[in-house]
């Protein structure tokens, strides 16, 4: 099953806001000029090799730390400034589900919405509706050291969700699930998204980024180095599109292969598949030349199912950033606003 990230559900309005930050211990700088906006009900997938730079940007999100320049806000609060009030509007998902022995379910939930200074009757309410939001009320009178990880994780999001955060920050939150716990956590995500919320998630499992993120960051030394759709970022790595047209009959797939080779650029790489009766091709045409070369195969008699792009893979993306760099180094992503694809 494939999840669609919520892009379509999420607005204008400015939630996570980075401007130009830069942390340095003595001589090494961990995090270098960063801009980054992230408005409500997108998620952002967080990604970097270790070092990159991530964990210092949510710890100065989060008013763990303060940056040595530059300035980061959550819904208008500044993060260093407010500190305390940053802590009501962020719920933080370690990697590590932190538990307590001979504890169920329920009463963790209480110990910590007690800690997030919930009031008694409040607080036995709002347990019942983080648990029915991550359904995990069957699990209530369970000791949570008995829990799968999968189980656990869940747990561990109802936790975070207590208190009723603005942004989430989850640090990978679907690594060591096996597929259907993955898929599970995927859609309560994509959910919480609809719901308005605003994500944060780091992860190393890079096909389940694309599957549930409408924006990807990408970081190394410091640096952010890409920012955007997936599809965006595929275009950073190459200003070409690979272009997929798929035909009703693999006997038209020669006859398509002409025309295509003689409406783009000299040279390009088109590639038949009469098993698969599609014929793909790498362009650097803007979108009314393509068109005109769809209406060129429409005209010719040929047969065309679909004519689309077939986005670049985010590991090849990842891996085309995350390179050592050769002769020039690579100036910082400016990353603003909301990018459209």
């Amino acid at each position: 099953m494939k999840s669609n990230p919520p892009s379509e559900t999420a607005n204008d309005t400015p939630v996570v806001e980075l401007r130009n930050l830069t942390k340095e211990y003595g001589s090494f700088r961990a995090l270098n000029d960063l801009t980054l906006t992230l408005n409500a009900g997108q998620i952002l997938g967080l990604i970097g090799p270790n070092g990159a730079g991530k964990t210092t940007a949510i710890k100065i999100l989060v008013g763990l730390i303060r940056p040595t320049s530059g300035t980061a806000s959550i819904a208008g609060v500044d993060c260093v400034r407010e500190s305390a009030k940053i802590k009501r509007l962020v719920g933080y998902m370690p990697d590590k589900f932190g538990s307590y022995d001979n504890m169920r379910v329920r009463e963790y939930l209480d110990f910590f919405g007690a800690a997030f200074g919930i009031a008694p009757g409040p607080r036995s309410q709002r347990i019942n509706e983080v648990m029915a939001t991550t359904g995990t009320e069957y699990m209530k009178d369970r000791f949570v050291e008995s829990l799968s990880h999968g189980m656990q994780q869940r747990v561990g999001l109802a936790r975070t969700l207590l208190h009723d955060p603005k942004v989430l920050i989850l640090d990978e939150p679907v690594n060591g699930l096996d597929p259907q716990a993955r898929i599970e956590m995927r859609d309560l995500l994509i959910q919480l998204a609809r719901q308005g919320k605003t994500l944060m998630v780091t992860s190393h499992i890079l096909p389940e980024l694309t599957r549930i993120c409408d924006r990807v960051a990408i970081m190394t030394h410091g640096t952010l180095r890409a920012f955007g759709t997936v599809a965006e970022i595929g275009r950073q790595v190459s200003q070409q599109r690979t272009i997929e047209s798929q035909l009703v009959s693999a006997e038209q797939v020669p006859q398509a292969g002409n025309i295509i080779r003689q409406a783009i650029e000299p040279g390009a790489d088109v590639v038949e598949s009469p098993a698969e009766a599609t014929v793909r091709f790498r362009t650097a045409l803007p979108e009314a030349e393509l068109s005109s070369v769809l209406a060129q195969l429409v005209q010719s008699g040929i047969r065309v199912t679909q004519f689309r792009e077939v986005q670049t893979d985010l590991e090849e993306a990842f891996m085309s950033f995350t390179r050592p760099p050769v002769a020039v180094a690579s100036k910082p992503v400016k990353a603003g606003g909301p990018v459209h694809a």
